[in-house]
């Protein structure tokens, strides 16, 4: 082993373990892998954002934009109405959404199209009075499958895309990917047919009030209450028929931590409460209490009513608090997605109410209490927010942000024209792909040109979709992987993958090949599972001088196919607080998932892809 290659393996391993850990973005480790790899002079400066200008990049970017365009002028909403059955069983409802969700993940981001039907699945859920868990995760599942069928399914086939054609031979076009991408979907939604009972069965949700876990609220005690004196046990006795319990106490912006509960409280102190979302107005009306978020909220208001000389006050602040006190104030729950631009901030550093003129009433985490402040606390990919606010208001924060609302958005085509030009783009930018008549990078380019043309999407609103943690791992990673390659590491990996498979049988080492790749996916990031996992899949071919293509294609089949573990895919982690899942309940449902995809799989390849 030569210092290029122990150092590419040292950065490669290090980067692997903090993909697992997961206490920084994705984004923020690949850029610390190139980096090192710069410093290390694995790559040269000059290459060092060449990934940023590569195909797979641009075409990422490009759906996305053409995507929300669908989204936006209501042509998913349309077929979605017009598809799903109103009436039918269990299992004939989560097929049906199942397979939606598969065919619209063929051709949009397959993260855009759970986030689209999630409301959708959580109100099927109701209707049939099972688990929500139950129809989120066969249609999670589905969504990920779906993607694999087509070039622009799924990032990883990008990138797989981009390495193929090396050897002369030409590279992965637009429906290479379909023969085995829908023998697996099929597979797959025959299991979801089978085996969605597997699914742990959480507690139901209602439809009005998506319980995930208990919410930590924060209420005020006003001067006048009537339990100013009374001590923290006296109160618990009180809440006793709610559901809910004090968990905490706040006093004079001091945290006390496990109050005593002969602790008298005091007009002003601030209670840390958890209850699930039905228990929350019970708990405030049987003490007289207010939300300490709200509470503040009028406070401001009221100071700035008397001192306008001081307030400072913008014309936008004032449009926002005229919302907030408008009629049209609902409660509506949101889901973080995953890369969301939320994660890692603070609701007190984005301004959420000064911004939006919403307020955050509470917070739900996996069923684990967030002891910290709300404002204050750094939001976490999975987490529930319960806000308040006007709807419209609601929904421009959840787009800015990345966040998922768990409420059913009534269908609306604002204008049937944009619409019809929003499905038309899209028809034409992957026939164009299909055809070959140009690179698909090109034309989803181009498409996006035509969206900003005629107005399909507001110009203002052109890049909002763009998912740019996304981008910006694929563009850094992929010089990390060029080092593989010109290090000669990846041939020394294809070595050792050869050698386990029992020496020099093509058809164990692609079967290897993809049990590898399908395990790293579930701990990792799937396109940067891609990345790592493509120049040793050339390495192997070429060392036992077989097409790579089909070696290529298996890389692309179980970088995809995360099942395990919420962490594997955005699909996984951003049902996780919906659904009310804990990190164990994956493998239920996606171990019976991984065997099918390897069965239907590999006999597909060989006949579509022969060594």
């Amino acid at each position: 082993m030569t210092l290029p290659q122990a150092g590419i393996f040292a950065i490669l391993a290090l980067t692997a373990l903090l993909f697992i850990w997961g206490r920084w973005r994705h984004d923020l480790v690949a850029l610390g892998a190139l980096i090192a790899c710069i410093l290390a002079g694995l790559v040269q400066p000059g290459d060092a954002f060449s990934g940023f200008g590569n195909p797979a990049v641009i075409t990422v970017a490009s759906v996305l934009i053409l995507s929300f365009a669908l989204q936006t002028t209501g042509v998913v909403d349309t077929l979605t109405a017009r598809v799903l059955p109103s009436r039918s069983g269990s299992t004939v409802s989560i097929i049906a959404l199942s397979a939606l969700a598969a065919g619209l993940s063929a051709f949009m981001n397959n993260v855009g199209a759970l986030a689209l039907l999630m409301p959708i699945a959580i109100k099927t859920a109701g209707r049939l009075g099972v688990a929500p868990g139950r129809v989120l995760m066969p249609v999670s599942f589905a969504s990920i499958l779906g993607g694999m069928t087509t070039l622009t399914g799924t990032p990883p086939n990008l990138i797989v895309a981009g390495f193929s054609g090396q050897d002369g031979s030409t590279a992965f076009t637009m429906f290479d990917f379909a023969p085995v991408g829908l023998a697996v979907t099929a597979g797959g939604l025959l299991l979801i047919a089978l085996g969605w009972r597997l699914v742990p069965a959480r507690e139901r949700a209602d439809l009005s009030s998506f319980e995930t876990a208990p919410y930590i609220i924060e209420a005020r005690i006003k001067q006048d209450s009537s339990i100013i004196g009374q001590s923290l046990r006296d109160i618990e006795y009180q809440l006793d028929t709610t559901d809910a319990q004090i968990v905490g106490l706040l006093r004079d912006d001091r945290r006390i931590a496990a109050p005593s509960p002969y602790r008298e409280v005091r007009g002003g102190d601030v209670l840390v409460i958890e209850a699930d979302p039905k228990a929350i107005g019970d708990a405030l009306s049987k003490l007289g209490l207010s939300l300490d978020t709200i509470e503040k909220a009028e406070e401001e208001m009221r100071e700035e009513k008397e001192n306008p000389e001081n307030s400072g006050k913008d014309e936008k602040e004032a449009q926002q608090e005229s919302r907030l006190q408008s009629g049209d104030v609902i409660l509506m729950e949101l889901a973080v997605r995953p890369n969301a631009l939320l994660l890692g901030l603070t609701i007190k550093l984005i301004e959420l109410r000064r911004e939006f003129g919403v307020n955050l009433i509470a917070l739900s985490r996996d069923g684990k209490e967030s002891m910290a402040r709300l404002n204050s606390t750094p939001i976490r990919s999975g987490d529930v927010l319960l806000v308040q606010g006007n709807a419209d208001s609601i929904l421009e924060f959840a787009n800015r942000y990345g966040c998922v609302p768990l409420a059913e958005r009534p269908l609306k085509i604002p204008n049937t024209r944009k619409a019809f030009l929003a499905a038309a783009i899209m028809v034409l930018a992957v026939c164009g792909a299909a055809f070959g008549l140009l690179p698909a990078a090109i034309t989803f380019a181009a498409g996006v040109l035509a969206v900003a043309v005629f107005k399909v999407v507001p110009l203002r609103k052109l890049y909002e979709p763009i998912d740019w943690p996304v981008i910006v791992l694929l563009g850094a990673l992929i010089p990390v992987a060029g080092a593989m390659s010109t290090t000669g590491a990846a041939d020394l990996l294809a070595q050792g993958l050869i050698t386990a498979s029992g020496g020099a049988n093509p058809v164990y080492t692609m079967i290897i090949l993809l049990i590898v790749t399908m395990t790293l996916s579930d701990f990792m990031n799937n396109a940067a599972t891609a990345a790592v996992m493509c120049p040793i899949a050339l390495g192997a071919a070429a060392q036992l001088q077989v097409n790579p293509d089909t070696y290529l294609m298996a890389v692309a089949v179980g970088a995809s196919c995360a099942f395990l573990t919420p962490i594997g895919h955005q699909n996984n982690a951003l049902i996780l607080g919906p659904g009310g899942f804990r990190f164990g309940d994956y493998w239920r449902l996606g171990l019976p998932m991984e065997v099918v995809v390897i069965g239907a799989a590999t006999p597909i390849l060989l006949w579509a892809w022969p060594l």
